[in-house]
C-alpha cells in the first residue's frame, strides 16, 4: 500500500500533523483509541494550551529550537480552532485553558480535522520494522496479520516514556538511533519528588496538606501550590521544579511567599504574646505544618518568650527550608519526558531530519519540554502543524 505520509502515533502531535499534511496520509497507533493522553489530561478536561506560551517556558539543549514552530502556530491559532468548533473553555490559573466539559471535545475536534483532510487512522496497529528505500520508507506492521506499507514521508509522533500504563515506550528514540540521529539523556519530568526514610518519617504526618510555596533549584523558582503526600512532595510547584532538579541537589522551599512571616510574628508577639508559638504560626500555616516547623526550629514556649533573633531564625527556616530528594516517582506518574531526539539533527522550520529526507520528529519525542500548564500541548500543536505544512508543500 502506498502512502504519501505515514505518522506513527495518534496523539496530540500526530493528529495535528495529519490534519495539515495533505495527500494520502495514514496515522497508526498501537492503542485502542486515539488521543489517550489527551483524554486523561487536566483531570479529564485537557489543559490544551496556555495564554502565555512562549519559548522561555520550554527546556532543551538548544533553547532556540522551539521558537520557529511556536511563532508560526501560536496558542491563539489553536484557541481560534477550539472556538470554531464551539468547544466551551475557561482559564483556570496562570493562563491555563481547560475544556468546560471534557477532554474528549479536543479529541473529537482533531479526529474531525483528520477526516476533513481525508487522513486515515489505523488503531491497534504495531510497527514491526522500518527500512529506508529510494524515495521513502517501508514499514512492516501488525494489524491482524503482517503487511508492508510504503510511504514517501515518515513522521514519528509516538511521544516519550511517561505514563507507561497508557502504552508509552521509548520506541521513537529507537527509530531516531536507527537512522543515526542523536538522542539526549531522558528522564521523568513534571513528576512528584521522593525522599529517604529519615525525611519521610517527618513528612508523612503532613500528608494531604497543601500550601502556597516558592520552590527553587538550580537557579529556577516556581510560585505555586505544594502538596505533602505519603510518598514525598507534589503539587504544581514541585512538578515544575522536578524538571530542573538533579540527583544530590537540594530544593529550597519558601512557605507562603506572599507573606512577610517575620513581621507577622513580631506583630502577634506584641498583641498576643501569651499565645503558644506553634498556635500563633498556625494563623499563617496549616496547624500540623506549623507545629512541624516549630519542632524543626527547636524553639518552644510562648511568642513573648521569643527574641527578635529567635523569630528571625524561625522565619529564615520557613523561607529557606532545604530538602534533598532521593529521586522521583519516575515515568509511572511523570507527565512528560525531559530530553529526547537531539534538535541539532532536525530543522526547526520543518521538524525534518537534516540527514534523512522525509523523516520527521514531532511532539514529546523531541528534546523540547514545556512547563506544567498546557505548554507541552502547545508544543504538540505547533510542531505537528510545522511538519504538516512542510509535508503538504513538498507534495
Amino acid at each position: 500500500m502506498d502512502w504519501d505520509t505515514v505518522i506513527i502515533g495518534a496523539g496530540a502531535a500526530g493528529m495535528m500533523c495529519a490534519a495539515h499534511s495533505g495527500g494520502r496520509t495514514l496515522v497508526i497507533d498501537h492503542a485502542k483509541a486515539a488521543g489517550q493522553k489527551i483524554r486523561i489530561s487536566g483531570g479529564g478536561r485537557c489543559n490544551f494550551t496556555n495564554l502565555y506560551a512562549a519559548p522561555e517556558n520550554f527546556q532543551s539543549e538548544n533553547p532556540h529550537f522551539c521558537k520557529s514552530a511556536l511563532s508560526r502556530y501560536t496558542q491563539w491559532d489553536f484557541i481560534d480552532q477550539v472556538a470554531r468548533y464551539g468547544i466551551p473553555y475557561h482559564e483556570k490559573t496562570l493562563g491555563q485553558l481547560f475544556c468546560d466539559t471534557s477532554a474528549k471535545d479536543i479529541i473529537r475536534m482533531l479526529l474531525d480535522e483528520m477526516t476533513q483532510a481525508r487522513a486515515e487512522l489505523w488503531l491497534q496497529t504495531s510497527v514491526q520494522d522500518i527500512h529506508q528505500r529510494d524515495g521513502g520508507f517501508d514499514l512492516v506492521v501488525e494489524r491482524g496479520g503482517q503487511q508492508t506499507l510504503t510511504c514517501r514521508n515518515l513522521v514519528i509522533a509516538c511521544g516519550g516514556k511517561s505514563i507507561p500504563k497508557m502504552g508509552a515506550t521509548g520506541f521513537g528514540y529507537q527509530i531516531a538511533r536507527q537512522f543515526g540521529l542523536p538522542v539526549t539523556d531522558t528522564r521523568p519530568a513534571l513528576v512528584p519528588l521522593t525522599f529517604g526514610q529519615d525525611i519521610m518519617a517527618d513528612l508523612k504526618p503532613l500528608a494531604g496538606l497543601s500550601v502556597p510555596a516558592r520552590v527553587s533549584c538550580n537557579g529556577t523558582s516556581f510560585d505555586e501550590g505544594l502538596l505533602f503526600t505519603h510518598r514525598g512532595l507534589s503539587g504544581p510547584s514541585i512538578l515544575q521544579i522536578s524538571s530542573y532538579w538533579r540527583e544530590t541537589n537540594a530544593v529550597s522551599v519558601h512557605l507562603e511567599p506572599d507573606q512577610d512571616i517575620l513581621s507577622a510574628l513580631k506583630t502577634r508577639r506584641s498583641t498576643a504574646g501569651r499565645r503558644n508559638l506553634s498556635t500563633a504560626l498556625a494563623d499563617i500555616l496549616p496547624a500540623r505544618l506549623a507545629q512541624h516547623m516549630v519542632d524543626l526550629s527547636m524553639l518552644n514556649g510562648n511568642l513573648a518568650d521569643q527574641s527578635d533573633r529567635a523569630l528571625a531564625a524561625l522565619a529564615d527556616l520557613l523561607t529557606h527550608w532545604e530538602l534533598t530528594p532521593t529521586g522521583s516517582e519516575g515515568y509511572r506518574t511523570a507527565e512528560v519526558t525531559l530530553g529526547g531526539v537531539g534538535t541539532d539533527a532536525l530543522s526547526s522550520q520543518t521538524m525534518q531530519a537534516k540527514e534523512v529526507p522525509g523523516l520527521y520528529f514531532i511532539g514529546e519525542v523531541v528534546d523540547v519540554t514545556g512547563w506544567l500548564g498546557g505548554y507541552n500541548f502547545q508544543w504538540a500543536w505547533s510542531s505537528g502543524w510545522a511538519a504538516g505544512q512542510a509535508i503538504a508543500e513538498s507534495l
